[in-house]
């Protein structure tokens, strides 16, 4: 009876790795886009994504966590800046740097999180004037290994993701807005 009941635990043990493995493979390129329009000219609303320092102003991160120390190193606003973060008591820790800029157009950031976990997604940012209102779509990014993506379908961190940048896309308009 022993044996047997080691038997079914081992084929539901196998069974949930197989389906997670395969529902993982789906985790291995993340890519998810945001979109919104905002009541402000594109000239402001491309500063508020370019120069870095702006970007406590609409951070969903810092949001989540007011007391994450900041660092900006380099010439904000141009290729080569960098805007380092620890936050969550030490518990995360990285960095985004612009490499690409087309002014009023488009930004690329790419970024290097060490702490969690160890990922490099890649934000894209297009701005459009559409007649007084400025429109801005965000391209995120994300590849990983077959063990990554099997933790990201554990705890559904893709849900969380799409969260995360849509109420980023929420707060730069918040922010844009303004004044």
């Amino acid at each position: 009876m022993k044996k047997m009941i080691l038997s079914i635990v081992a084929i539901v043990i196998v069974g949930v790795l197989v389906i997670g493995f395969y529902k993982a493979s789906g985790l291995k390129h993340i890519s998810i886009q945001k979109s919104v329009e905002i009541d402000a000219p594109v000239e402001k609303v491309f500063a508020q994504v370019v120069y870095l320092k702006n970007f406590p102003n609409w951070s969903p991160f810092l949001e989540a966590d007011p007391t994450q120390k900041i660092e900006i190193k380099g010439n904000d606003g141009q290729v080569g800046t960098q805007y380092h973060w620890e936050g969550n008591k030490g518990k995360d820790l990285g960095f985004q740097e612009i490499k690409e800029i087309k002014s009023n157009q488009y930004i690329k950031m790419e970024c290097d999180i060490q702490k969690p976990f160890q990922a490099q997604p890649v934000f894209e940012y297009t701005f459009s004037q559409i007649g007084e209102r400025t429109k801005v779509t965000q391209d995120f990014t994300l590849k990983s290994g077959l063990i990554d993506a099997f933790f990201m379908w554990v705890f559904n961190a893709r849900k969380d993701m799409s969260g995360m940048n849509e109420r980023g896309m929420q707060l730069l308009k918040i922010a844009s807005e303004k004044g």
